[in-house]
């Protein structure tokens, strides 16, 4: 951490550099001369190498120092990391454990998205269900590395997540208990989500086009990448008949985060966590800009999570590796998963669990495009950090595209009905979507994320399977008339489903 913190402050020392330069410059030399620009470049160096020595003694450790996130960084700052620089702050912040000292905590603010204040009255410094309930980012996302998933003991519980109070109860009433999901591959399903967004959108755009060209309605089929989201109907007078949508909220983007599928970036899922799991507020969303105060949680730290710290850890995640397929080294275990792929397919799994989406391009930008306000955006005059993720043995179409066997089709589906209600067994809502309902889970690394369910509370994967009703019944069924062997090869399919050991690549 002290040689990334000392470049980043040698690099925040540069830019201030040459804005001191310019402006002295202005100053002293209202037209710039030859001897100006000499007296400016020997004054910039002279200000970064003085710059370096002072961030070199500042990087020097303090005695009895708790602090695990001693420098917050802004995104201008970050950008100019080289990418190695920017993962490896970004692991830094993700196994780091805030201490109180780093602004862990929010005795003044709830978990809720929407800044909001604590009703009057005090909880404890940590309380498992309205949060803080964690230290580390990796505290719960650790399995079988970090990044990864968590067993039940790592759950947590989540409200409607936007304007809610915090809450002192386990009632089920008040919060739904979830699992912890594992990241890996998340640069890539965000990149996913964009397109799709993005092709939503131009449909709908379209549509509404020709409605008004020809002066009639016109229905269109809303598909992205060989997934229906149903239609929608355009009217040449600007209105659009949503009902027929299916799977994706009626804005058309794809929300590929949360086991709602109610995040649209890793940004925005960043943001959330920090503030709910641990208390830390990011300035882009908690600070004086929308709040009009820089500790908005009231507990003395002031702008606790600048926009490079959240850019770090989004660039991160972003590029942890993607899941793969490992085959046991036993030849028979092995035969048995090459034939569960296809009985997989024959039981209509991969009706909703698609083997693989086509990514046309394979380019992260952060900040995403799509953040709504409260996130950083490059609307805010951000500059992009475009970050080439790892494709290295992903199969290409006859496209070109690159095919992410993520193992979802990223839309949401009711999954639960009056004879298999187990998946609908939350009774607080998230976002207007269903209480049975459900973003496909991305089966890649099911093998190695156990336990399975929103809850973790299913320890099989036949378990899981079992419980599948409403959309998924077909799918269901049709697994349950397979011989018992059949079912085996299925599982055995499913553990071949590996997260890679070791971290960012």
């Amino acid at each position: 951490m002290g040689d990334v913190a000392r470049r980043a402050l040698m690099s925040v020392a540069a830019s201030a550099a040459t804005l001191f330069c310019d402006s002295f410059v202005r100053i002293f030399w209202c037209r710039p001369s030859a001897n100006a620009s000499i007296h400016k470049r020997v004054l910039a160096v002279w200000l970064v190498v003085g710059s370096w020595f002072i961030g070199s003694t500042q990087a020097e450790p303090l005695i009895g120092d708790e602090r695990v996130h001693r420098q917050p960084l802004v995104h201008e700052t970050v950008a100019a990391m080289p990418f190695a620089d920017i993962v490896a702050y970004g692991g830094h912040l993700f196994s780091a454990k805030f201490t109180i000292l780093d602004g862990a905590g929010r005795p003044g603010a709830t978990q809720s998205e929407i800044p909001t204040k604590r009703l009057s009255g005090e909880l404890p410094a940590f309380f498992r269900t309205s949060g803080p309930e964690a230290n580390a980012c990796d505290g719960c996302h650790n399995q079988p590395s970090v990044g990864g998933a968590g067993e039940f003991v790592a759950n947590v519980f989540v409200s409607d997540g936007v304007d809610d109070a915090d809450f002192d109860s386990l009632d089920p009433q008040f919060s739904n208990e979830r699992g912890t999901p594992a990241i890996h591959g998340a640069g890539l399903v965000e990149l996913l989500a964009r397109e799709m967004t993005r092709d939503l959108q131009a449909l709908r755009d379209d549509g509404a086009e020709r409605s008004r060209r020809t002066g009639r309605p016109v229905t269109v089929a809303l598909v992205s990448k060989g997934v229906s989201f149903g239609h929608i109907t355009l009217h040449p007078s600007g209105y659009a008949d949503v009902n027929g949508i299916d799977g994706v909220d009626h804005d058309l983007v794809i929300r590929p985060f949360s086991q709602k599928g109610v995040f649209s970036s890793l940004r925005q899922f960043t943001i959330n966590a920090l503030n709910a799991h641990h208390g830390m507020q990011a300035r882009e969303r908690f600070g004086v800009t929308w709040t009009g105060t820089a500790d908005f949680d009231r507990d003395g730290i002031a702008d606790e999570i600048r926009s490079g710290d959240v850019t770090a850890l989004v660039l991160f995640q972003a590029a942890l590796p993607f899941p793969v397929q490992r085959f046991s080294e036993n030849a028979t275990l092995k035969a048995a998963a090459e034939d569960g792929a296809q009985l997989f397919t024959e039981a209509a799994c991969d009706t909703c669990h698609r083997h693989a989406l086509p990514l046309e391009a394979p380019v992260f930008v952060e900040p995403n495009p799509l953040n709504t306000a409260g996130n950083l955006r490059s609307t805010d005059g951000a500059t992009p950090v475009k970050v080439a993720l790892d494709t290295a043995g992903l199969k290409r179409n006859d496209e070109g595209h690159w095919l992410i066997p993520l193992f979802s089709d990223l839309k949401r589906h009711r999954i639960a009905d009056d004879a298999r209600p187990y998946f609908a067994n939350e009774l607080l809502g998230q976002r207007f979507v269903g209480r049975d309902v459900f973003l496909t889970p991305r089966l890649w690394g099911a093998g190695t994320t156990a336990p399975y369910g929103h809850r973790g509370d299913l320890t099989t994967l036949r378990e899981a399977i079992l419980h599948h009703g409403g959309d998924a019944n077909t799918s269901r069924e049709k697994f349950e008339a397979l011989t018992e062997l059949q079912q085996a090869k299925v599982i055995e399919f499913l553990k071949s489903l590996q997260i890679p050991s070791g971290g960012a690549s």
